[in-house]
């Protein structure tokens, strides 16, 4: 969120009343609010809107709130926005402590509640913002062939990236650990522990559980059976390329990270 800048939150919910009330109060509180009555209904706001958060009801006509939870949630299980569930089903705060969301208020509730809520949820993003802001340039890089390496190494650090490097499976967990990077770069065949074993296992640990893993693979072997399609999406990768090419890689991590 831009500094100065008032929070946007897309308000979920098929309760008019609710709905004119709660926007009253956040706008004087300081947010800007933009309604929706419907899962449906926010999808097409979401395609011309990046809110701070999104306070979700859950039962709704159509889709309901589990629907669009569903529908704006990433590859890696995490939803793509801040999502408070805000709902009379107080006996779901359970199931959703199991999903990844970042946070449950069951109603009825009082404003000053709603709003502390509200308040901790947004914070929190914004202090993310910026731990990722000061790693965005550091790049964990998984690559035994010293040429190829040299490559990517060279058209990363022209494109202002600050370049880490390991060379086996186990160096890249490792590295992981320790430097937290924006994006971790793996080769699908690496001495040791394959790419494709190693993506999980960076996925499971709670630092870098967040962070865009990328599988390349350039060899004769990689076929369009390897990629997205038939056999499905690698555990825990990100994105799969077929190439080493360090422009189409960097292609890949700006998207991804900037």
């Amino acid at each position: 969120m831009e500094s100065g800048k008032r929070p946007t939150i897309l308000l979920v919910d098929d309760n008019r009343h609710l709905v004119v009330t709660l926007s009253d109060f956040l706008t004087y509180e300081g947010y800007d609010i933009v309604a929706a009555r419907s899962g449906e209904e926010a999808l097409k706001k979401l395609e011309g809107l990046h809110p701070d958060l999104i306070i979700l009801d859950v039962s709704m006509p159509g889709m309901g709130g589990i629907g669009f939870l569903k529908r704006i949630t990433g590859p890696d299980d995490e939803p793509r926005y801040p999502v408070l569930v805000f709902t009379a089903r107080s006996a779901m705060e359970e199931f959703f402590g199991t999903i990844k969301v970042a946070g449950f208020v069951a109603k009825p509730c009082s404003e000053v509640e709603l709003l502390r809520e509200i308040r901790a949820v947004i914070a929190s993003r914004s202090a993310d913002e910026e731990e990722t802001e000061t790693a965005v340039r550091c790049i964990l890089i998984g690559e035994d062939d010293e040429e190829v390496m040299w490559g990517l190494r060279r058209r990363f650090a022209n494109a202002g990236y600050q370049v880490e490097e390991a060379t086996s499976g186990a160096s890249v967990l490792e590295q992981a650990a320790v430097c937290r990077p924006a994006a971790i770069l793996v080769k699908e065949i690496l001495p040791g522990m394959n790419g494709r074993v190693v993506a999980p296992l960076i996925r499971a640990m709670p630092s870098t559980r967040h962070v865009p893993i990328v599988l390349y693979d350039d060899t004769r072997f990689a076929s369009d059976d390897s990629k997205f399609g038939r056999r499905g999406r690698p555990e825990g990768v990100t994105e799969y390329l077929t190439t080493s090419n360090p422009t189409d890689l960097v292609a890949v991590v700006n998207r991804l990270v900037l």
